[in-house]
């Protein structure tokens, strides 16, 4: 279905993820993710499975990200998005704590290299000496976690202090730039923790310079990425939740408008329907993707924050389910739910609040629409079912 959907949808504001059968709409993406959460149980809950088995792992995210390409396809990159929710269940199952360290890392240098960037389409020295400082934080990090190496970590901190009081220095009298002594310190230390590596014999070292020069190629790669592979309307809606574009009557008016909707809200709210922002129809899809702000509006901070907490209750109620089940499909299908829900919770608040980029998902059992609300319900209820045939 999902693939069909890429050839037969019809363009539904900029989106092909909807099949038209005649009075019905459909949503395949939506019913895709118990569909992958299915096939990760059966497959990781076969007899002898490994996660850190490298065939094994390369498997499990062939079935994550082969639906999630689809969708992209579809041009719906916010319900593609979600499937990274599943890494969540990867970790509890034995994968290694690096692979979310790379994915944060790689958040991090993104979010810092554009905050700080005095442009629009590339990283200025002052982003690229931000990211780089933390390159080398990092890696300091990772030599003291995985080797507790304090001699290394010294000669690098005092050769860093040397480094940049020569440069500050000289820059009384030419101009210097900094980024360019970051970078310079960043290759001697991948140099230096490659030597150590092939001296001692030791492979963190190793790991440790791959990492550094992993993370050096993604930062020069930042603009390229930025600039030819995000759509416009993307890009503008980086820039504009990163604070770096105004844009209040384009990309930014749903964000402004629904965050108008929940301050107006005030502590208790102005009552069930009352609400003038969303009932005078000022802020888009806010039956949708940004039907949270109507609950912050008509029932104010204590009404918001009860739905949260309900959230969150029943989240780690799920993870406790999942917990207690006696067999590893269920264990494993039970994770892919609350992982599921708790990206959708973090992305959806945080988007009606301005904090996270515009890429429309619904809030669970909130948003109207059909098929998110079959979708959520066959993956929860699935589960229910799963939980209920436990032997103990």
């Amino acid at each position: 279905m999902l693939i069909a959907t890429i050839f037969l949808a019809k363009d539904i504001k900029g989106s092909h993820s909807w099949l038209v059968l005649g009075p019905i709409r459909l949503q395949p993406a939506e019913f895709a993710k118990f569909a992958t959460a299915l096939a990760l149980a059966k497959f990781m809950s076969t007899y002898d499975f490994k996660l850190r088995n490298i065939k094994n792992f390369f498997i499990s995210l062939a079935i994550i990200f082969v639906p999630m390409i689809s969708i992209i396809l579809q041009n719906e990159t916010g319900s593609a998005l979600v499937y990274f929710a599943f890494f969540f269940m990867l970790y509890r199952e034995g994968m290694t704590g690096y692979i979310l360290g790379l994915g944060l890392s790689a958040v991090v240098y993104f979010v810092v290299g554009m905050k700080f960037s005095d442009t629009l389409s590339v990283i200025t020295p002052i982003g690229e000496l931000a990211v780089e400082g933390i390159i080398l934080f990092l890696c300091f990090t990772m030599v003291y976690i995985l080797r507790k190496d304090k001699k290394t970590i010294l000669i690098g901190l005092i050769f860093s202090a040397l480094s940049f009081g020569i440069g500050g220095l000289v820059s009384q009298f030419i101009a210097v730039d900094f980024s360019l002594i970051s970078l310079g310190l960043i290759c001697l230390m991948i140099i230096y923790f490659i030597i150590l590596s092939l001296h001692k014999w030791v492979i963190q070292y190793a790991l440790i310079a791959v990492f550094a020069i992993g993370s050096v190629a993604f930062l020069f790669s930042v603009h390229y990425v930025f600039n030819e592979i995000l759509e416009p309307h993307q890009q503008t809606r980086i820039l504009v939740s990163l604070g770096m574009k105004e844009d209040p009557n384009g990309a930014g008016y749903n964000v402004n408008q629904s965050k108008i909707a929940i301050g107006s809200g005030g502590i208790l709210g102005k009552g069930f329907l009352n609400g003038t922002q969303t009932k005078l129809n000022y802020v888009p899809e806010q039956a949708t993707d940004f039907i949270f702000c109507t609950v912050g509006e008509e029932q104010g901070f204590i009404g918001s924050s009860i739905v949260i907490l309900l959230f969150s209750c029943f989240i780690i109620r799920l993870i406790i389910l999942a917990e207690r089940q006696d067999r590893a499909f269920s264990r494993i299908y039970g994770y892919c739910v609350a992982s599921i829900f708790l990206f959708h919770l973090i992305i959806n608040i945080g988007m009606v609040t301005g904090l996270t980029p515009v890429i429309g998902i619904p809030l669970p059992f909130f948003s109207y629409g059909g098929s998110s609300l079959w979708g959520f319900t066959l993956l929860l209820f699935i589960f229910i079912r799963l939980d209920a045939s436990r032997k103990f």
